[in-house]
């Protein structure tokens, strides 16, 4: 698909100009809730506050102001969230890291920034955590394997992080290194990838509003197998582009090498964008299943180009070949 920024004299708005439905819609909800008095129940969870499942610790946040931080949709349980993993440092089965991932220790926790910056730093978790106020977001989660999820995140923009170091000119990616210890990830036994797990965007996806740093979710901090302490969301683009467990965000004059990229070049573009169009080489992207939803013989959803957050981040794109730059 070819995204051009000029159709027939026509110049598309910025994202920042446009307001999407969702967010007129929530506004409007919250004048009703307002008005009515009623009780926060009724609401959907971005207006009445997920409901915390009381597994792990609190973790306390602000509604977030940044457009298109909060999805309409239905969240997904936490049990299914929790549950229903891709970490393949803690096994290559769904479950698997829900049984695992008790090894995994969070604190000490300290990330490294570093590369094409002015200001590097090594921050501990409690620095990391203090660093901007905890947004809650609503996002929706697409993975490339044709599932989706609803998750209520707690974090911040990573471009608060960014700004604190200082990007130099000369940069123009962000790497993200993850965790890679054997005595705490069993799953790093197997050579299914090139271990540590690394990541990667543009600066300026990595600058993007959307673009989280996520501590937690649910009101709580996150789980071992949900990328404790500490990773990315992404939410335009599949998930394993949402690097969990991250030590090390480096800046880079040059497109980082990426974990599923080296592994499966013909099947994991740099870019990975969530595209109905461009089909991954063994199926389809044109539908996905909502976990937790759609039962089995229940009629799967429309895929939505860049998961539904196109009015936000197409304008990054504009006159890419989103089908070459996959």
């Amino acid at each position: 698909m070819l995204i051009r920024s000029h159709d027939n004299g026509f110049q598309h708005p910025k994202g920042s100009e446009i307001t999407p439905r969702a967010g007129y819609l929530k506004r409007r909800a919250w004048l009703q809730y307002l008005a009515a008095g009623s009780a926060g129940a009724a609401l959907p969870g971005w207006a009445a506050g997920v409901q915390r499942p009381g597994k792990l610790a609190a973790l306390a946040s602000v509604p977030s102001q940044v457009v298109g931080a909060n999805t309409m949709d239905r969240v997904t349980a936490y049990a299914d969230v929790s549950q229903y993993n891709n970490f393949y440092e803690f096994g290559l089965d769904k479950d698997d890291p829900a049984k695992n991932a008790h090894t995994l220790k969070t604190r000490p926790w300290t990330v490294k920034i570093e590369g094409l910056v002015q200001q590097p730093q090594t921050l501990d978790l409690d620095a990391l955590l203090k660093l901007a106020p905890q947004e809650e977001r609503i996002y929706r989660l697409r993975c490339v394997e044709g599932w989706s999820m609803v998750i209520p995140w707690v974090g911040y923009s990573l471009a608060e992080l960014l700004r604190k170091v200082q990007p130099l000119g000369s940069a123009k990616y962000v790497e993200f290194v993850t965790l890679a210890d054997k005595a705490q990830m069993p799953g790093l036994r197997s050579g299914v990838l090139d271990w540590p797990y690394t990541e990667g965007l543009r600066l300026d996806e990595a600058m993007h509003p959307l673009t989280l740093l996520a501590f937690g979710m649910y009101g709580e901090v996150l789980p071992n197998q949900n990328g404790a302490p500490v990773r990315l969301v992404v939410p335009w683009k599949y998930g394993f582009k949402s690097a969990k467990s991250i030590v090390a965000i480096r800046l880079t004059d040059k497109e980082p090498g990426t974990a599923w990229n080296k592994a499966a070049r013909n099947e994991y573009g740099f870019y990975s964008n969530v595209n109905p169009d461009v089909p991954h080489p063994r199926w389809s992207q044109a539908t996905e299943r909502r976990i937790g939803e759609d039962g089995l013989f229940a009629k799967k959803r429309k895929t939505q180009l860049f998961n539904g957050y196109e009015a936000q981040v197409g304008q990054l794109y504009a006159g890419m070949d989103l089908k070459k730059f996959y």
